[in-house]
């Protein structure tokens, strides 16, 4: 079913992929927790709906489109959905949920026509290399600030942490472990050593032990069907509707490409490629099952790159990742006893990983509208926090640069459309 001998792959090394990209990505499921309760939402009914939809969103992925990409909530537009419409413009939750649906529903309609996977065909390799480095650099960044490796300064924005907190030192350590691990080609290198920091932790004190194992799932009653839908189709909530729409399209577009850069995934030029399609229908089926259940837009997690760097080439990847998010419901305290920086050394990992795929990039000094576009992407990424302002910067100037200069022969179609929507995204 899943072809794993044409891809060079083994149940084995499908299964250490699927649990390493799911223990680098668990942490969604406590975190958008908390940033949706403070719209109001249970914070438990949360938990549990997005456990549910992570769950549904990358079995189906895995089974249909055969891709080692998991889906869960998007980071970004949860924050927007609370303290952009909630809390800034005093939404309802049930009207904002309405927003998310509408937005899932026009994502559908346009994942059902070759638009999408389109564009991102029409996309040229080097600004795909970009995006994978950009995202790699934005993965570090994540990993080192959420480390307390760089902490946040009024004078510089960013500075570098306090060295001598034992968390930060914890972190260090479970970088190192990572890396060594990684460097001498151990199989599981990422889960061995998020284990041994763990449990280096919890013998020092770090971070306390779990009590308990099992717990029973909170019922999501509270949020399920709760959408507002008539009240978010108003005339003022449509730029809204089209921020979502555009920031998971762009979101999902930026991670699929930079992750099927390092997996060899996606690469047909010119050709009718159903896993990208179905990969893409299968995101935005979830956006809309997600709003349904109590969550904000779903979306290709970045996180998968973890599994793909441990060999994950197939959908049984994803498979094992979301059977293995069952577990969340109802063992939730050992999840959450895990120290963080356990978990986010790995992702720097990934992030120097997957910033190598720059090397790759054909500079020419004669090719100025390509260099500034890679530079925007990978610079814009991290420093925006945005995977989606980086995307859109480096294709609005790569189309204008090469307007402005007349090379017609390097634009098509699709990457001009690309970059006419990336313009909105700054508009909006």
């Amino acid at each position: 079913m899943f072809h794993l001998k044409q891809h060079s792959t083994t149940v084995k090394t499908e299964f250490i992929a699927g649990l390493t990209t799911f223990l680098t990505m668990l942490y969604i499921v406590p975190v958008n927790g908390f940033i949706l309760s403070d719209a109001g939402m249970p914070m438990a009914a949360v938990i549990t709906a997005t456990a549910l939809i992570t769950i549904f969103s990358t079995l189906l992925n895995g089974l249909w489109s055969n891709t080692p990409i998991a889906m869960s909530v998007g980071m970004g537009l949860n924050a927007y959905f609370t303290y952009g419409l909630v809390l800034g413009m005093q939404i309802p939750w049930q009207t904002a949920l309405g927003v998310v649906f509408l937005s899932g529903v026009l994502f559908v309609i346009l994942s059902f026509t070759p638009f999408r996977a389109w564009m991102m065909s029409s996309i040229p390799i080097d600004l795909r290399r970009a995006i994978s480095a950009g995202i790699g650099a934005f993965i570090a960044f994540i990993g080192l600030e959420q480390m307390g490796v760089i902490t946040h300064s009024e004078a510089t924005l960013v500075a570098l942490g306090d060295f001598s907190s034992p968390q930060v030192l914890l972190g260090i350590v479970g970088f190192f472990l990572a890396l060594i691990a990684y460097a001498y080609k151990l199989k599981g290198a990422f889960v061995l050593s998020i284990a041994a920091t763990a449990m280096i932790g919890w013998v020092f004190d770090l971070a306390q032990m779990p009590e308990t194992i099992f717990s029973l799932p909170a019922s999501i009653a509270p949020i399920a069907f709760e959408l507002d839908i008539m009240s978010a189709l108003t005339l003022s909530l449509l730029p809204v509707i089209l921020i979502f729409l555009i920031t998971d399209m762009f979101d999902t577009l930026g991670s699929v490409t930079g992750i099927g850069m390092r997996a060899q995934l996606f690469q047909t030029q010119g050709k009718k490629d159903y896993s990208l399609e179905n990969t893409l229908k299968a995101d935005a089926l979830s956006t809309v099952a997600g709003s349904t259940v109590g969550v904000t837009s779903v979306t290709a997690f970045i996180e998968s790159a973890t599994g793909i760097e441990q060999g994950g080439r197939t959908g049984l990847t994803a498979v094992f990742t979301g059977l293995l998010f069952i577990s969340t419901l109802f063992m939730l305290p050992l999840f959450q006893a895990l120290p963080q920086n356990a978990i986010y050394p790995i992702l720097v990992i990934v992030g120097i990983l997957m910033f190598s795929e720059l090397g790759k990039v054909g500079f020419k000094e004669s090719d100025l509208a390509t260099n500034a576009a890679v530079f925007l992407i990978v610079l814009l990424m991290p420093l925006t926090y945005s995977i989606t302002t980086g995307v859109a910067a480096g294709f609005v100037v790569y189309v204008a640069l090469k307007l402005v200069k007349k090379e017609f022969q390097d634009l098509n179609l699709g990457i001009i459309v690309i970059a006419l929507i990336s313009g909105l995204v700054f508009i909006l």
